[in-house]
């Protein structure tokens, strides 16, 4: 395993600024064959590498089967691939290279590097795989690259949710039924405690006695009741992400599938608020104390330090504009519509820019994407993101995966002898379509010649 970097553009788009940053990548090449082998590059998204890598192990786990050389490539504003070093979120104007577009260069430009510096590496297929952002950042790779890429496996990638392609409410909709199913009286006991924080709040002495019950790191004020509610409801939704069949420590350490370890305490929705609110706590204990180590609960951290939280949120302020809604009655959470000015307002006061709600799909084409091929979409059903997924396939080389009782990614993570037969079946799947396009690659290569 070799972390190395690579000399990149700020900007690969204009010609005024010859200001250049170091990416970094890891290579691995333990399996990789030099005569028929393949390059797995892993298109990476919002956070450290180093930290990616070590969640991917379905990349691992087939390299051998496939003579593989893996690349790991970190992208631009998140780990240690800073354009402007400490300075890279410091305004608008640092960010304004922040895009998913720049981030698609840099891959090619690392890939074409790769090919070029590495002996045997310039005649062999690349195939893009990502999870996440990650994953549209694979799709959305093979669709604007495709002379650099045979294919792509883009998992959990939700390119659809954007604009109006699927209802905003969808998201909370899978949340919910994961722990409506996890528990009885689960979801219902979540979807009352909004009224029960709102009732106690309403007083000195409640704020008092919720910023103790909880735990908090810091005293209540009113002023921070919306926060700390939608704190609670980030914590719901990570959990919904991270419903794993085994115990794993990916946001935050947790135990096998943890929901049904928080739905233990959240049985009986008909009791007071105070005694909601303690099972609540003991709710959240399980996300975020699992280990035993917290002596508070901070409500300004609901996951790991390895996400890059600010660069997410400048990405989500200009293109990755993702609607979503609650609306109470097909969700446990409290009714919130999307508004776009709204959100626009948040974003000019956090970083003094507007988002462009309608560019991906100007850009990656929304739905109409049929005139691509080879890229294979996988998503969980625990999986809130696999609402804005593509489930259905698109043409028989546009294909989809559906893993029953996967969360978020499942398939990209290591094997594990807790792993359920629907993932299993996916990830074999998913490597005979990367066989497919290894063989045809090398096929075309051979009529070539």
């Amino acid at each position: 395993m070799e972390l190395s970097d690579i000399t990149t553009y700020v900007d690969h788009f204009g010609f005024n600024t010859v200001k250049t940053f170091n990416q970094r990548y890891l290579v691995a090449d333990k399996y990789w064959k030099k005569n028929g082998g393949s390059i797995l590059f892993y298109t990476g998204n919002e956070g450290d590498i180093i930290w990616f890598c070590n969640n991917t192990g379905f990349m691992w786990d087939v390299a051998e089967e496939l003579k593989a050389m893996l690349v790991f490539a970190e992208h631009r504003y998140y780990g240690e691939s800073l354009p402007f070093g400490d300075s890279s979120f410091k305004d608008s104007r640092h960010l304004n290279f922040l895009t998913s577009e720049q981030a698609l260069a840099d891959f090619a430009e690392l890939i074409k590097h790769l090919k070029r510096t590495i002996p045997g590496a310039e005649n062999q297929p690349v195939i893009a795989i990502g999870g996440s952002y990650g994953g549209m950042l694979a799709a959305w790779f093979r669709m604007k690259y495709p002379h650099m890429v045979v294919g792509a496996l883009a998992a959990s990638a939700p390119i659809w949710q954007f604009e109006d392609l699927v209802p905003c409410g969808v998201f909370m909709k899978i949340v919910t039924t994961d722990f409506r199913k996890s528990g009885p009286y689960c979801s219902e006991s979540i979807h009352r405690s909004w009224d029960a924080i709102n009732r106690l709040s309403s007083t000195g002495s409640g704020l008092q006695w919720l910023s103790e019950a909880l735990h908090l790191c810091s005293p209540l004020t009113s002023e921070d009741i919306q926060h700390l509610k939608d704190w609670i409801s980030e914590t719901w939704v990570n959990l919904a992400m991270v419903d794993y069949p085994y115990a794993s420590n990916f946001l935050q350490p947790l135990p096998a599938w943890p929901i049904k370890v928080v739905c233990q305490y959240l049985k009986n929705p008909n009791v007071s608020d105070l005694l909601l609110l303690q099972n609540i706590f003991q709710a959240l204990n399980v996300y975020y104390n699992y280990s035993g180590q917290a002596k508070c609960l901070n409500i300004s951290e609901t996951a790991t330090g390895s996400l890059g939280t600010l660069g997410w949120s400048y990405q989500a302020c200009t293109e990755v504009v993702m609607p979503f809604c609650t609306n109470g009655v097909d969700d446990m959470f409290e009714p919130h519509s999307w508004n776009l000015k709204e959100f626009s307002d948040d974003c000019f006061q956090q970083w003094g820019v507007r988002p462009r709600p309608f560019w991906i799909t100007t850009m990656y084409g929304g739905k109409n994407i049929s005139s691509h091929t080879n890229i294979v979409f996988s998503n969980g059903e625990l999986d809130p993101w696999s609402g804005g997924g593509v489930t259905k396939d698109i043409t028989d080389t546009l294909v989809a995966v559906t893993i029953s009782e996967g969360a978020h990614h499942l398939d990209l993570r290591a094997k594990n002898a807790l792993d359920p037969t629907s993932v299993l079946l996916a990830r074999s799947l998913e490597v005979r379509h990367m066989k497919n396009w290894i063989r045809d690659f090398y096929d075309n290569t051979g009529k070539r010649h």
